[in-house]
Order: C-alpha cells, then sequence, then structure tokens
C-alpha cells in the first residue's frame, strides 16, 4: 500500500497544472483541518505565515510532509522525537522554528 493510499492520509498527488495561488490556498485548508487540533495548529499557523513565502519547490516539499500522521508531524515539530533524516529539511526546520506560545496566547 503505497503513502497515497494509506487509511487516513488523502492527499492527492502533486496536480504541476494547479496554480500555486489555489494551491497555497488548498493547502491552507488542509493545514488548519488535519483531524487532531494540536496538529492543526502547528500547521494551520505555519501555512498562514509562511505559505505565501514558498516557492513552488517548497510547497512539493510541505505538500509531501502532509501525508504524514499527525502524531508523528506535531512530536517532530515540537522536537518530541527527531524527524526521519529524509524529513529534516528546510520546511521541517521552517516549522520547528516558529514560536508558537505567541501565536496561543
Amino acid at each position: 500500500m503505497s503513502r497515497l493510499d494509506a487509511p487516513g492520509f488523502n492527499e492527492p498527488e502533486i496536480d504541476k497544472s494547479e496554480s500555486i495561488e489555489i494551491r497555497r490556498k488548498r493547502l491552507k485548508f488542509r493545514s488548519w483541518h488535519r483531524g487532531i487540533k494540536e496538529a492543526d495548529l502547528l500547521l494551520g499557523n505555519f501555512a498562514d505565515s509562511h505559505l505565501d513565502d514558498l516557492n513552488a519547490a517548497q510547497l512539493d516539499i510541505y505538500e509531501d510532509l502532509l501525508r504524514e500522521a499527525d502524531s508523528d508531524l506535531v512530536a517532530w515539530i515540537t522536537s518530541d522525537r527527531e524527524p526521519p533524516e529524509h524529513l529534516n529539511h528546510e520546511i521541517m526546520q521552517l516549522l520547528r522554528g516558529m514560536d508558537y506560545l505567541k501565536i496561543v496566547k
């Protein structure tokens, strides 16, 4: 079973014909509607803060990251666990570098 077919992870394959504006809107929505509130807060605030500045290649990386399980994403972003080497990229570093405490207040 591929990651795209895994239960609960219904991120479609990247559509290269989709405009960057529509893609950013879709990714922002998907970031705020993950399934667990902790992931919504972490990814949604990241998306609001950074997606407009990411280029197409960086959006590809972020979109691939959204295919991972929420519990794993939360643990990696909060540094409870180290992400796998292939996911420890510039986008993960941006996610880990945000000050989420300021956002929640």
